[in-house]
């Protein structure tokens, strides 16, 4: 006798959906307690993390050079020393010749942009928009405690921002060891990992790290270039114009443009008020101008001619990022916090593309071309 269907009443499909839920509930639930579970271990490995994040993008920008040095016939030690020293004596001589100014000028731009704010808030509050001082007031005041505290860490931190963990000293030359391994022996690493894991969970591993790679160098490398038209092209408005903090106010510049939209905003919106109060108020117009010009130009024409679909990342995506970063760990997460997206969303993509290859042949049209659609956003 055949087993009778079972009838669909309401009854059954809402215990069928509320089953579905419960499901999708608990892998939710999994899925955040892995998530802070990673988390834990992050924060209580930072001072191991740090060092060798910040060594692999040095790296990626060391690597190229060195390895050419290598088809050449230089054997990988000589050639990664060569490199190595010759960028860190690049970086000594470009910190010789600004730290002097920068660390000299920093209380001064600090005391500046405070200033700038003070007269901004005198202008909100006066004729003819007679704003109300209460909310305009509370967030100048928070704004300048900030500038004021922050003075001497502008000078002393602006080249870097190691862990509280250990001292400076100690985290750079770790770095710098931890680079010079990479660039020597770090060609070595993915094809030993294919050879141990075997060629099916190698092979996958490979790829994602190769695609990874490419991705976080591509964008260091045009990140790099961005940040140097814009601080040349906005320290040269400054120079022209007669400010007395350009040079610094270039520099601040060159770092923010590592933080994307965010750091642009906020070194823009310092280089105005500084320039309000050093100089006159349609010189600060002048630099506001300069400050949109630039941003429109990396925004419209450089980012997306340089970075062309190295990393193809919605903004939106990108400024969360930014924020999650800034928030967990400072300055530092900011900074790190686009080539880790940027390297996540690569990771997504190759799956994405490992399930499009896994659909059957006869599902809706629209399932097997998923990775596709989401490259094209």
């Amino acid at each position: 006798m055949t087993e009778e269907k079972r009838i669909r009443d309401r009854g059954v499909v809402i215990d069928e959906g509320i089953g579905v839920m419960q499901k999708w509930g608990l892998r939710i639930v999994v899925i955040a307690a892995a998530g802070l579970v990673l988390g834990w271990i992050i924060g209580h490995t930072w001072v191991v993390i740090f060092p060798v994040a910040m060594a692999l993008i040095v790296t990626t920008i060391l690597g190229p050079p060195a390895a050419w040095l290598r088809s050449k016939g230089w054997p990988a030690g000589l050639a990664a020393m060569t490199i190595v020293l010759g960028f860190i004596s690049a970086i000594v001589g470009v910190i010789a010749i600004l730290t002097p100014q920068v660390a000299g000028q920093a209380g001064e731009v600090a005391a500046s942009a405070s200033d700038g704010l003070q007269k901004v808030r005198d202008w909100l509050t006066g004729e003819p928009l007679n704003l109300s001082e209460g909310q305009i007031t509370r967030a100048i005041e928070a704004l300048q405690d900030k500038l004021q505290s922050s003075a001497t860490s502008i000078g002393s931190g602006i080249f870097s921002t190691i862990g509280a963990a250990t001292s400076a000293i100690v985290n750079l030359i770790l770095v710098l060891m931890l680079t010079f391994f990479f660039v020597k022996d770090g060609h070595k690493f993915l094809p030993w990992v294919k050879v141990v894991a075997g060629q099916r969970a190698g092979g996958h591993f490979v790829e994602v790290a190769d695609r990874a790679w490419a991705t976080l160098g591509g964008f260091i490398r045009v990140q790099s270039l961005v940040a140097l038209i814009d601080a040349v092209i906005i320290g040269a408005g400054l120079a022209i114009i007669g400010s007395p903090l350009a040079i610094p106010l270039a520099v601040v510049t060159f770092f923010g443009a590592y933080i994307p939209i965010i750091g642009a905003f906020v070194s823009g919106a310092l280089a105005v008020l500084v320039t309000l109060v050093t100089n006159e108020p349609k010189d600060a117009l002048i630099v506001l101008i300069i400050v949109v010009a630039v941003q429109q130009l990396e925004g419209n024409v450089l980012s997306p001619m340089l970075q062309g679909k190295t990393m193809n990342l919605h903004p939106a995506v990108v400024l969360l990022g930014v924020a999650a970063g800034g928030t967990l760990f400072g300055i530092t997460g900011a900074f790190l916090a686009v080539p880790v997206v940027a390297t996540s969303a690569e990771v997504l993509r190759y799956l994405n593309e490992r399930i499009d290859d896994s659909v059957a042949w006869n599902a809706p049209e629209n399932d097997d071309d998923a990775a596709e659609i989401l490259d094209e956003q």
